[in-house]
């Protein structure tokens, strides 16, 4: 019989102003939405400014020079190891994310 007493009850804080958003919550809103439009707009502005490819092009002939011999010695040494590395390719620059 307490459950149909509960449910039966009134609604407790049910004033003029139960329910109603306060200007606050819309000053909120409409900062979000501001802010989410710029991001936007700053993340196209910045994928606009990326190349095509990310394909590597040497600026100078000596640096293509460079970039041949330290793939010929990194090739040789995985060669000689089986396909590991070891002390040979210590010194020799690693690429990023690797």
């Amino acid at each position: 019989m307490s459950m149909m007493s509960v449910l039966a009850d009134e609604p407790k804080n049910t004033g003029p102003e139960f329910g109603k958003a306060s200007p606050v919550g819309l000053l909120i809103v409409v900062v979000l939405l501001i802010c989410v439009f710029i991001l936007v707009w700053s993340m196209n502005r910045h994928l606009k400014r990326l190349p095509d490819t990310f394909d590597r092009q040497p600026s100078t002939p000596e640096q293509a020079a460079d970039d041949a011999t330290v793939t010929a010695v990194v090739e040789e040494a995985t060669e000689k190891d089986g396909g590991t590395t070891g002390p040979e390719t210590e010194g020799l620059p690693r690429e990023p994310g690797g």
